[in-house]
């Protein structure tokens, strides 16, 4: 990277730290680009150059959190001995990082009200397959361990995804304890189900 790629970068990070306090402090709508032009000291032409609007800035600072996720993920993964373990890791990362994020409030309005654009879109559907592909692996991983029966990671990839993600909103004004709990027994449900007598038992037992 040469000094002038080094010095865009530099201003660009400037301009997304700012603006992310600004939408922290004052949520997503009653941010404007006026608000980020005079917290930086930016010109509004610059702020378009690095982010094109105020939803591109946005949608980096979540792919930022994303990646920041991830990271902290990889960094204690090695502590679970079991690809279960890993599971209830996963959810409790979900509740201590998600819930509680300094952005969540601003996410939770800017999905609700923004009309996305081709480009919002495939970002976000990039973003989604990331958690998929992270959902296939953990899955697969469990797998290849004998933990669980072999089955169509893709479908299970997806259900789970859905279900962290029905979690997200549906724990939204619970107590800390209480969000552990509910995705903990989430994913005891994923792994073991409800079920007293499971359909491949009950075909087991009529033989």
């Amino acid at each position: 990277m040469n000094k002038k790629q080094l010095q865009s970068e530099q201003t660009k990070k400037k301009i997304a730290h700012a603006a992310r306090n600004l939408f922290v402090q004052k949520g997503y709508k009653a941010t404007s680009i006026e608000d980020i032009v005079e917290a930086t000291g930016s010109s509004k032409g610059n702020i378009y150059y690095h982010f094109k609007s105020k939803e591109g800035l946005f949608l980096y600072l979540i792919e930022e959190w994303d990646y920041d996720w991830d990271q902290k993920w990889r960094e204690k993964e090695s502590l679970y001995p079991t690809t279960i373990d890993k599971f209830f890791g996963f959810a409790e990362q979900m509740v201590l990082e998600d819930l509680n994020h300094p952005l969540t409030k601003s996410a939770d309005e800017f999905f609700k009200s923004e009309e996305q654009t081709s480009e919002m879109e495939e970002r976000i559907t990039d973003m989604v397959q990331r958690h998929l592909q992270f959902n296939q692996q953990l899955i697969q991983e469990g797998i290849d361990a004998g933990q669980f029966h072999a089955q169509d990671t893709n479908s299970l990839a997806v259900i789970l995804e859905g279900l962290m993600f029905g979690l997200s909103h549906m724990s939204r004004k619970s107590s800390l304890q209480e969000a552990l709990a509910l995705y903990h027994d989430a994913i005891k449900v994923f792994l073991y189900g409800i079920a007293a007598n499971r359909p491949e038992d009950q075909s087991n037992n009529e033989e």
